[in-house]
């Protein structure tokens, strides 16, 4: 039974690898493209200011891959070196492992338990809490849509539309009496399926695949790609309930919620054959 891989194409990888190494038949089916931030001065110039911050919340991997690519050489934060102490802040084991791929001190970050059962913005909320006081001051790292410039709101990292749970995470520490910025590090579009790929997923609609969504725009994107395909017969595994609403939205006829951990998913897909 094909699983099809919807993330983009370089936090698919460690998917891909997984599952073929334990012996499933895993498809890339890249449906949201990453282009770099739209104006890097904006980024550098928050590079600049980094030690003003207490903390940085990264909302998802590519947001750190994208935001660490335009780090000014002489910048030395998130580690011991660094005279001010800031923090990096992530949702999950996706971004915290490409923290530590840009060689982030584990000292310096906060991420929830890899052992709980979320990995979302409220989890990340539960460890750092205690952290936020009146006068501190967050930067969020997040990505925007890059044929409009605005918010990715159905981006997900994690298991979880960061979008939604951005916002939440920068209300709760504007009402602890923090301040919040946002700066944009990268883009999502739409991307342009080849003729194999569009195949792919008209195939894989009707002969019992298994579409692997850690993200609402994924799903999105799929039916903009493939406006006049029946979701009817399709299954999905979905990494956080609101991606399984979206999915439920889309039509497809069997949606199944699981843990964003290789495990967790190589389990539930097992339970769908």
């Amino acid at each position: 039974m094909p699983v099809i891989v919807t993330r983009p194409t370089t936090e698919a990888r460690k998917w891909l690898d997984g599952l073929r190494h334990a012996g499933f038949d895993a498809r890339a089916l890249p449906l949201i493209a990453i282009s770099p931030a739209p104006d890097p001065a904006v980024v550098r110039a928050a590079w600049e200011r980094i030690e003003s911050f207490d903390a940085v919340m990264f909302v998802s991997a590519n947001a750190v891959a994208q935001f660490f690519a335009l780090k000014p050489a002489q910048s030395a934060v998130f580690n011991a070196d660094a005279a001010i102490k800031t923090r990096a802040f992530v949702t999950g084991p996706g971004s915290l492992s490409a923290l530590q791929r840009v060689c982030v001190d584990a000292r310096y970050i906060d991420a929830p338990d890899p052992d709980s059962g979320q990995f979302d913005s409220e989890a990340l909320w539960a460890v750092v809490a205690h952290r936020v006081q009146p006068g501190f001051r967050l930067l969020v790292v997040r990505g925007t849509h890059a044929q409009t410039h605005t918010p990715s709101e159905n981006a997900a990292e994690d298991g979880v539309d960061v979008g939604i749970g951005r916002d939440w995470f920068a209300e709760q520490v504007r009402a602890a009496g923090g301040e919040v910025e946002f700066v944009v590090a990268y883009q999502r579009t739409l991307p342009l399926l080849t003729d194999q790929e569009l195949a792919l997923a008209q195939q894989a609609a009707v002969d019992g695949s298994v579409w692997l969504f850690s993200s609402s725009e994924a799903i999105d994107n799929l039916v903009r790609v493939c406006p006049n395909q029946s979701w009817g017969q399709a299954k999905a595994l979905v990494t956080h309930p609101r991606i399984a609403r979206t999915a439920r939205e889309a039509g497809f006829a069997v949606v199944l919620e699981s843990r964003p951990t290789l495990a967790s998913l190589m389990a539930s897909i097992e339970s769908l054959q």
